[in-house]
């Protein structure tokens, strides 16, 4: 063993060591600082979830109450929306999951900057302005099967957006296509895309009487909450993933066969009413969010570290705090 021949020595490994232990990454310490405040604000949510203080929880229950008045048949469905208005919900329950997959799973993420990045789009996911916009979605499924006699909340009419959209019938239900909380993309024998729907929500199935097919929706697709203003926010990384791939491998297939495809997610549909101005802001944002992201990946560490401070800083801003979220989302 090589032994050190003088103090000096000695001082400049001392020295090069502490150096190296203070050089920590800066990402990995907002994780830490951010990671138990996301988990509060998602508990948050669920009490708020649990009191009846978040507004399109509470109109879901009251439109389940009246659906099924009529729609007997429908009713283990009926009762599944229901769960939308809890904790129980799969909208609440994905929140949670992720929040877990960043906390005990780090190796999902490609980098500490992705994982953080997720931490705050939970954030934002949680505020129950938000998640009350969100939940408009699986509430206009229930107003569509009342067969008119309650009105959409949130959105135009199905068919003045299917006017302004130029957009396909996809049948009772299409509001949820493409949110993973309630199904997948499958592929069939034949090769193509088509949706399946999660457990109970199969019975949407029996509604449409026939197969989405990816294609088809892609090109033809009408507004929803979730498509259209939600769906970074309440997506998981892995699911957005998979929602690209998708989509490139749809823009490949048509393109082999001398045709042209168009993105579900190309551009917005029309068709959002009197949505929050959380919902509207957030969007801005996280447009600007994903430009940014692109645009960073040659930066040093130290840009990316300062470019995550201000994002925070926006993230919030464009929120409620907690308490006044709870009030202004009845």
């Amino acid at each position: 063993m090589h032994l050190l021949k003088s103090p000096i020595s000695l001082f400049f490994i001392v020295v090069t060591t502490l150096s190296l232990i203070g050089c920590g990454d800066p990402v990995k310490e907002q994780i830490e600082q951010q990671l138990p405040i996301t988990e509060q604000r998602v508990a948050q949510l669920g009490q708020a979830l649990t009191n009846g203080q978040v507004r399109n929880a509470t109109l879901i229950n009251q439109y389940a109450d009246k659906v099924i008045v009529n729609k007997r048949n429908l009713a283990p469905l009926i009762n599944e929306f229901r769960k939308d208005a809890t904790t129980d919900g799969p909208m609440y329950r994905a929140l949670l999951d992720r929040v877990n997959t960043v906390k005990t799973q780090p190796q999902m993420f490609e980098s500490s900057q992705d994982r953080y990045n997720e931490l705050l789009n939970i954030y934002q996911a949680a505020d129950p302005v938000l998640f009350s916009d969100a939940l408009s979605d699986p509430l206009n499924v229930l107003a569509d099967m009342s067969d008119g006699q309650l009105p959409r909340i949130n959105s135009l009419s199905k068919s003045q957006s299917q006017q302004a959209n130029n957009a396909q019938d996809f049948g009772t239900g299409e509001q949820l296509i493409g949110n993973p909380s309630y199904g997948s993309w499958q592929t069939g024998s034949n090769g193509m895309s088509f949706w399946a729907w999660y457990g109970m929500y199969s019975m949407m199935g029996d509604l449409f009487g026939r197969r989405t097919y990816y294609n088809d929706w892609g090109s033809r697709r009408n507004y929803s909450y979730y498509n259209d203003y939600g769906r970074t926010r309440y997506s998981s990384p892995s699911q957005l993933k998979q929602q690209s791939a998708l989509d490139t491998r749809t823009k490949k297939s048509f393109s082999n066969s001398g045709k042209r495809f168009t993105s579900p997610y190309s551009k917005n549909r029309a068709g959002s009413s009197s949505l929050s101005s959380q919902s509207k802001t957030a969007q801005t944002s996280s447009n600007r969010f994903r430009s940014n992201s692109i645009k960073q990946s040659s930066y040093s560490s130290k840009s990316k570290s300062s470019y995550a401070k201000s994002k925070t800083s926006s993230f919030r801003n464009s929120s409620t705090n907690t308490s006044r979220g709870f009030r202004r989302g009845k």
